[in-house]
């Protein structure tokens, strides 16, 4: 309808004014004469720039993607009280993807796809020294062929290998997490309990345990900064062991992405030096 005042749409640039008003009760689009421009009402394409202070870094999806819906933590006792793997095909010792495992725990057939994962260490507050959930390690997946004591499961994925004993939990419904950074709205502190694979060290990219979570206000999407208390250790005259105080330093961000009751994880984004367990965190 509007080839006679526009004749090509690409010739629309950034600048132009586009006037919309009615002609014998129909709509007419033209393009009118914006400020500064040329005789012609028309602004020749340009790029316009601005300095952007980027103070969090972009947190890289696959950094933190497999830990958004695999098994991360399991509360105090409650390991007897979910499905777990207790003979193999074959008799096999380990199991990977495609073979079958027999399973108790699923009367049903309310739950289809199962995660696999082998509960780990137990995370103690380093504080208080109560454990606050045991780490489970995610193995892979398995989906239902029959329920029963015992059920029967075909494992469609395998990160690792596969055995008895290994626990199930219900594969929990894909969600899209809106995380963006911000900082605490109020004071948070917590410590550094655990570096996720086992590690001692971390640094930048690295997956982060926390001692606390939803209990304590931590959210998804917080930024907190790491802090590092030390001693010195030397001796004096008499060779006697003396413990010298350093200033606390602060040397990295984390980027909360995965909260649970009392423990979190987060991804270091930023970090001038190792990442240690024990090491303290609060608002940046």
């Amino acid at each position: 309808m509007n080839k006679a005042e526009i004749k090509n749409p690409h010739w629309i640039y950034p600048g132009d004014v586009i006037m919309l008003d009615y002609v014998n009760g129909k709509p007419r689009l033209k393009i009118g004469k914006s400020v500064g421009s040329t005789g012609n009402g028309r602004l020749q394409p340009k790029v316009y720039s601005e300095a952007v202070q980027q103070i969090v870094p972009s947190i890289p999806p696959n950094a933190i993607e497999p830990f958004l819906s695999q098994p991360l933590v399991i509360e105090p006792g409650a390991h007897d009280n979910i499905a777990r793997i207790i003979a193999s095909q074959e008799d096999r010792v380990f199991m990977g993807s495609g073979d079958t495992a027999y399973v108790t725990g699923i009367p049903d057939t309310s739950v289809v796809n199962w995660n696999i994962f082998r509960p780990g260490k137990a995370l103690k507050d380093p504080d208080t020294g109560e454990v606050l959930g045991h780490e489970a390690f995610f193995l892979g997946n398995a989906r239902l062929l029959e329920p029963g004591e015992p059920a029967s499961v075909k494992i469609t994925i395998a990160k690792q290998e596969i055995g008895r004993g290994d626990r199930l939990l219900p594969t929990p419904l894909a969600e899209i997490v809106a995380y963006v950074p911000h900082r605490p709205e109020q004071d948070v502190s917590g410590k550094i309990i655990a570096i996720y694979g086992g590690a001692n060290e971390g640094g930048t990219s690295s997956v982060i345990t926390i001692n606390r979570g939803t209990h304590d206000a931590f959210e998804v999407g917080h930024v907190v900064a790491l802090y590092r208390n030390r001693l010195s250790i030397g001796y004096d005259e008499k060779g006697k062991r003396v413990s010298t105080p350093i200033p606390e330093e602060r040397y990295a961000l984390a980027f909360i992405f995965r909260v649970f009751d009392r423990v979190s994880y987060a991804l270091v984004v930023q970090s001038e030096k190792s990442v240690m367990i024990g090491d303290s965190l609060r608002n940046p």
